[in-house]
């Protein structure tokens, strides 16, 4: 490998690396927060759209439901709680999970 290839690889990781980042910050600028509302209103978000990607601090989210209907026929739901502003664990809705591979899940 000569010397230019071997910087431009660099470069190219650092600007992947960057892009990267850039990219999981901006998807997440769009998505709702549980941690910027009082859990009155992430109850009624997830029970007025039925189903809700929620991110619920720091790069971590999940997909919420208010009931079964929105889950694959083969689902079942799991109660979830989430921290919001004014509790440390809310009770949102549920989250779909698969019995015959997530047997950890339930």
């Amino acid at each position: 490998m000569t010397m230019t290839s071997a910087k431009g690889l660099r470069a190219l990781a650092a600007a992947a690396a960057l892009l990267g980042s850039a990219h999981a910050a901006s998807a997440q600028q769009g998505m709702p927060n549980s941690t910027q509302m009082t859990c009155a209103q992430a109850l009624a978000l997830v029970t007025s759209r039925g189903a809700v990607v929620l991110a619920t601090g720091g790069r971590t989210y999940d997909r919420y439901v208010r009931d079964r209907g929105f889950c694959w026929p083969t689902q079942d739901t799991k109660p979830e709680w989430v921290p919001t502003r004014d509790k440390a664990q809310c009770f949102v809705g549920y989250t779909c999970f698969d019995p015959a591979r997530d047997n950890d899940r339930h």
